[in-house]
């Protein structure tokens, strides 16, 4: 019994470091977009695709931003800052997550929140189709680990209680 409560324990805090590494890299690039992008340009195979020509645009508008109004840069830092701190929330499972099963629930509710903004925004803001669907990609595949965790969660509840 003991084994299989700690088994289930290292399976739940694994996801969920997963996740919070996962959450924060994503928010880490928000602070250096220019030059990731450049970096893309500099070994991308082919530059005839429509996937590059968009990527090539976005470059190009947010090395203009950056040169003449770096100021509006600032919203990327906090878009990083915004991930990085709802990574920190999830400090609270790892410590018990029987009792902190809410951030989990939390973060399963944002990742189904990411489908509707980024096909209503995208839409609004004339993202392409298919660069909405990787955004919408994220939340598809950020839920995964949260749904595990959650299962897991449930049977550990059933156990320890």
């Amino acid at each position: 019994m003991d084994t299989e409560v700690s088994k289930t324990k290292k399976q739940i805090r694994t996801w969920i470091i997963f996740f919070i590494i996962s959450l924060s890299l994503s928010g880490i690039t928000a602070f250096a977009v220019e030059t990731e992008l450049s970096w893309v340009f500099s070994w991308w195979p082919e530059q005839d695709s429509s996937f590059y020509k968009w990527l090539y645009i976005c470059y190009q508008a947010i090395k203009d931003m950056n040169d003449k109004y770096p100021y509006l840069a600032y919203g990327y830092d906090w878009l990083a800052f915004a991930h990085i701190v709802i990574a920190i929330a999830f400090i609270g499972p790892l410590k018990d997550p029987v009792k902190n099963i809410w951030v989990i629930e939390f973060g399963c509710i944002a990742c189904v929140a990411v489908i509707p903004l980024a096909l209503i925004a995208g839409y609004i803001r004339q993202i392409p189709v298919f660069w909405c669907v990787i955004d919408c990609s994220f939340g598809v595949i950020g839920i995964i680990p949260l749904l595990i965790c959650h299962r897991k969660i449930r049977q550990l509840e059933k156990v320890v209680a």
